[in-house]
């Protein structure tokens, strides 16, 4: 599914939009998900990465200052 997270697997959720006047529609919610260039091993890929797996540190961005140090 191309908007999910590849690292924790976060995908669109279904619900329901209830307006003032409880008229109900069917929505999607989905995942802030941003496409970017990621260490993997010591390989660079590009993944699809939610944003809260980017700020909690999962991933190493490609190009980043963490890659240096650790390959450095």
């Amino acid at each position: 599914m191309a908007r999910s997270c590849d690292v924790c697997g976060k995908s669109p959720v279904i619900g329901r939009q209830v307006s003032h006047a409880h008229n109900v529609s069917a929505r999607m919610w989905y995942p802030n998900v941003q496409r970017l260039r990621v260490v993997v091993g010591k390989t660079r890929r590009r993944m699809r990465v939610c944003t809260r797996c980017l700020r909690s540190g999962r991933i190493v961005k490609a190009g980043s200052r963490r890659t240096a140090e650790t390959n450095g």
